[in-house]
């Protein structure tokens, strides 16, 4: 059971936070197809932070005294990294929805496109090969929390709950966490999320009580990218072994099915996202999952074809999208371009 809930957050985190990603900028009203290519992108920046820190050796002093406080900065660093570069990245699309207004669903497909072409090129040119890792050791090896950290031994038992969210979990996971209330409370409890929403609801409205609605737009897109940026370098992180291939198996995608899904409320989306990443999980890691603890891995004696379990996930996404969508509210102006001229 620790074993599947570990797993189960690892592949629910990235989700959640990519899909409050699009909540933000479709709050705002603006539609951000292009998580998918932020998450390429803010996962290669993430990646090649973490590469050139360690040729430079700045850390390498604290990886030798098993300093392991200042590694859990070398990582928030590179999250830092991910999430200001996958900003900047999503200003191609603020620029053409808003200042151009463009037609966002094809601005979004087209930095889909842009991001893996982009990212396999520089991959090429940095590494001369298509998989870009980091310079010396793993993510596990530099990044994982053990429970040797905090005073246990190998053998010694932290209980269930030390053994399941602490013993070999990554801090990543529980920062994007925090970020998600936090960034949930600012949307919903706050004057900038009230305004924020009120652009994608009514932005004629919102522009005659004296609301910059391009300004809003471009912030909510912005952090939209922040937050894609940094998923797509914590699904690297935590299920790629920190490496960039120029390919997130399609979680922007399934992020967006967990943002309809979850009707656009991140209480919606959190258990929304546990529920795809339990099925994520179990496409993965279906032939080591021990359901009962007795020592019998029953999805794999089955005998249900592996191809079945891997097709699982995006199965579930067609369904529930199937049966949901007609019931789920979007915000109303998401996708129009505003004309200030417009009543």
């Amino acid at each position: 059971m620790t074993f599947l809930i570990q797993q189960t957050l690892i592949y629910a985190v990235p989700l959640m936070i990519v899909a409050l990603a699009g909540v933000f900028a479709e709050r705002s009203g603006i539609i951000n197809l292009a998580l998918e290519g932020i998450m390429i992108f803010g996962a290669f920046v993430g990646v090649l932070f973490v590469n050139l820190t360690q040729q430079s050796g700045i850390f390498d002093a604290a990886k030798e005294a098993g300093n392991w406080v200042a590694l859990q900065g070398f990582e928030i660093l590179a999250m830092a990294a991910a999430a200001l570069l996958g900003a900047v990245f999503s200003l191609l699309l603020s620029f053409a929805s808003v200042n151009l207004r463009a037609d966002q669903t094809i601005g979004g497909t087209a930095l889909n496109l842009l991001a893996p072409a982009l990212v396999l090129f520089l991959i090429r040119i940095i590494a001369n090969q298509n998989i870009l890792q980091m310079a010396q050791g793993d993510a596990a090896s530099w990044f994982m929390l053990k429970k040797s950290f905090f005073g246990y031994g190998r053998g010694d038992d932290m209980g269930f709950f030390g053994e399941t969210f602490i013993n070999k979990t990554y801090l990543a996971t529980y920062l994007c966490i925090l970020l998600f209330v936090l960034l949930s409370i600012l949307l919903y409890k706050t004057r900038f999320g009230l305004r924020l929403r009120s652009c994608g609801e009514n932005p004629q409205a919102a522009d005659s009580l004296g609301i910059n609605v391009y300004k809003m737009r471009y912030a909510g897109t912005t952090i939209s990218g922040a937050l894609a940026g940094m998923g797509g370098f914590v699904y690297a992180l935590t299920t790629a072994h920190c490496a960039s291939t120029g390919d997130v198996a399609g979680f922007g995608f399934l992020a967006l099915a967990v943002m309809i899904f979850g009707n656009w409320k991140p209480g919606n989306i959190a258990a929304s996202a546990l529920l795809f990443g339990l099925f994520k999980c179990i496409a993965a890691s279906y032939s080591s999952i021990d359901i009962n603890g007795d020592g019998v891995f029953l999805l794999s004696e089955i005998g249900v074809s592996p191809h079945v379990y891997r097709m699982l996930p995006y199965l579930i996404t067609l369904l529930v999208l199937a049966f949901t969508s007609k019931k789920s509210r979007a915000p109303k102006a998401e996708g129009v371009p505003y004309d200030k001229g417009q009543r």
